[in-house]
Formats: C-alpha cells, structure tokens, sequence
C-alpha cells in the first residue's frame, strides 16, 4: 500500500474485541474521502474490528486531538477474517499462500495470528472451504468477525 500523507490520515478505532476479549484501541490509515465533513475510506485490514473491513466508508470526528471512528456510513463488500494458528511449528505463510492465490490480501500479526481480506467480488465459498479444513484438522481456529452481506450470502448458497 503506498501511503501519502497529504491523502492519508491515520484515525484511531477503538472496540470491544472478541478475540482478545477486551477493549483494543487500533490506529489504521485511511484516505480522505471530505475531510470536512469527516469521511474517510479505510486503507487497512483492521486485526480486531468487528464492524468494518477495507475500503469501508465512515465517518470519524474529533475526539481531544485524535480522530476517532465512529460509524460506517458504506460499507464495501469486503469481508475480513481472523486466523489463529494452534499448532505449533505451524508456518501460517502456507495458507496465507493459499488465500492469495485465491485472490485474497492478508496481514500478519506474529507467528500465531493474521487477518484476511476477501474482496466483494470474490467467491468465499473456497476460502471458507480451505479454512474449514485446516480448523477441522486443529491447525487453525478462525472468526468471521466483519463478513459482508454479500460473502454471507456466499456460504447460504453452499449451504441450501
């Protein structure tokens, strides 16, 4: 991701997250959608939000000196998914592999976690396939912490 700073803010997002149950503040740049009316576009993949994913428009106002999400005014489509590595010795980079080469973008955090992002216009019928297998086989644990409607949607398909 190439970052400008004059397009670009960093905004602070601060959430209960389930993973870690507990508060987390989390800071992710952004593009400047009106920064007049305080609409940004998120240009991350958040690792513990809940209730947004990249490219999601919201809204974000002043709180003290910091800029704070507050809601999502569009969402994007794009879904972001949790992956937790149980098994020791485990080289997480294999899925993270497997995801990309099925069109998916993902983050890691340290050798035990890492998020993923599926875009709108990719099938997660696969992808939620792959992660199925590794969670049966105790590889993995995972959540679907922000999916969209549309990656939802996705899975009913696979499961009517």
């Amino acid at each position: 991701m190439n970052i400008e700073e004059n397009n670009h803010k960093k905004i602070t997002f601060k959430y209960y997250s389930n993973f870690l149950e507990e508060e987390v503040i989390e800071t992710m740049w952004c593009k400047i959608v009106d920064e007049s009316k305080g609409i940004y576009k998120l240009d991350n993949i958040p690792f513990y939000g809940p209730l947004i994913a990249s490219d999601d428009i919201f809204y974000a106002e002043f709180d003290e000196d910091v800029l704070v999400y507050k809601e999502v005014i569009e969402s994007s489509g794009n879904s972001v998914v949790q992956v937790v590595i149980l098994k020791e010795n485990f080289d997480k980079e294999i899925i993270r592999k497997k995801v990309f080469d099925l069109g998916c973008e993902s983050e890691g955090m340290n050798d035990n976690f890492f998020v993923i992002e599926i875009p709108k216009n990719i099938n997660y019928t696969s992808i939620k396939k792959l992660l199925n297998e590794y969670e049966n086989n105790k590889f993995i644990e995972y959540a679907e912490p922000c999916l969209s409607v549309k990656h939802q949607d996705d899975v009913i398909e696979i499961n009517s």
